[in-house]
C-alpha cells in the first residue's frame, strides 16, 4: 500500500497489522487485515513517512544530491511560502531560479530526519530573516513545495 498525502499535509500510512491467534494449540497465526494511520506534521515517524511518500512520486530518482545554489533556493521558497499571507505555495515556486536543484536540496533535508528539519529551519531564518518555523511546519510547508514541484 502507498502512502497518500492529503491536501492539508497529513499522510495516510500503513500499519502492520496485528498479529491474531486462534485459541486453538494445532492453529498457526493469521495476520489481522492491513490497516492505515493518519499521520500529521510534528508527529512522530511524519518526516520518514513523508521522505518515503517523496520517493513513491519517484521511485526511479537517485538518492538526493543537495547543492549551495539549491540550498539557498530551497530555504528561499520555505521562507517565502510561510510569509505568504494566503501560504501561496504556487507563486513561490514558479520565482525559483532551478526547480530541481531546490527540490533536490528540499529531499536532502527530509532524509535527514527531524534534527535535519530543525538546523534547516534555523538556516533558514538566519538567512532570510525571521524566527525560526517550528519543525511540523517547516516539514509541512516542504511537503506542499515537493507537491507543487511534482
Amino acid at each position: 500500500m502507498d502512502i497518500v498525502r492529503n491536501p492539508d499535509g497529513t499522510l495516510i500510512v500503513p500499519v502492520e497489522p496485528a498479529r491474531v491467534h486462534d485459541d486453538d494449540a494445532e492453529a498457526v497465526d493469521t495476520p489481522a487485515e492491513p490497516g492505515t494511520k493518519v499521520l500529521h506534521p510534528g508527529e512522530g515517524g511524519y518526516d520518514e513517512a513523508l521522505a518515503e511518500w517523496d520517493r513513491q512520486q519517484n521511485p526511479d530518482a537517485e538518492p538526493p544530491v543537495s547543492t549551495a545554489s539549491g540550498r539557498e533556493q530551497a530555504m528561499h521558497v520555505v521562507h517565502e511560502v510561510a510569509e505568504s499571507p494566503k501560504h501561496e505555495v504556487a507563486p513561490a515556486v514558479d520565482a525559483l531560479d532551478d526547480p530541481e536543484a531546490a527540490g533536490e536540496a528540499l529531499r536532502h533535508v527530509l532524509i535527514g530526519g527531524v534534527h535535519a528539519v530543525e538546523d534547516f529551519a534555523k538556516e533558514t531564518a538566519d538567512a532570510e530573516g525571521g524566527e525560526p518555523l517550528k519543525p511540523h511546519e517547516a516539514t509541512k510547508i516542504i511537503g506542499e513545495v515537493l507537491a507543487e514541484l511534482d
